[in-house]
């Protein structure tokens, strides 16, 4: 639904509430003089209406516009409701999306950490493996210095 639609709505019912309750009241008019003769009607082309046929009427536009109040407030109840379902699902959408780009993080820093958990092994298994070449290569050394000199 278009944001302004039910905006309209609700103006159209208060303009034919407004224009139902200006009925009921009399109210001076101002305008030009018609620029023809009127036609004058008899007494017996006359009709009268009687206290009871005003009082229906009356009572009829009353129903009529109390009816469009309800339906008027009804409609705005729909459009309220509607615009609350529809940033409630705004901010889960967001909430969703923030969700996601933490999963996405957790996995990136879970891998690093993985890998510097292999780089740790890595070096500490060639730190093992160079402390016993150099033990070996010491020992070679050491003996062979020591016979070396011994022989002389």
């Amino acid at each position: 639904m278009h944001k302004g639609t039910w905006k309209l709505r609700l103006c159209g019912k208060i303009t034919t509430i407004v224009i139902l309750l200006s009925l009921l009241r009399p109210c001076p008019m101002s305008a030009e003089p018609l620029t023809g003769l009127a036609p004058t009607l008899s007494e017996s082309e006359t009709k009268r209406y009687s206290d009871y046929e005003v009082d229906l009427l009356i009572d009829d536009l009353t129903e009529a516009a109390l009816e469009a109040i309800e339906q008027a407030a009804g409609e705005a109840a729909k459009a309220a409701v509607s615009s609350m379902v529809e940033r409630e699902a705004a901010a889960l959408q967001a909430q969703a999306m923030a969700l996601r780009e933490m999963q996405r993080w957790k996995n990136e820093s879970e891998i690093q950490l993985l890998n510097v958990s292999q780089v740790k092994k890595a070096g500490i298994k060639n730190a093992i493996i160079a402390s016993f070449v150099c033990l070996v290569c010491g020992s070679i050394a050491g003996i062979t210095g020591t016979l070396i000199i011994q022989g002389r």
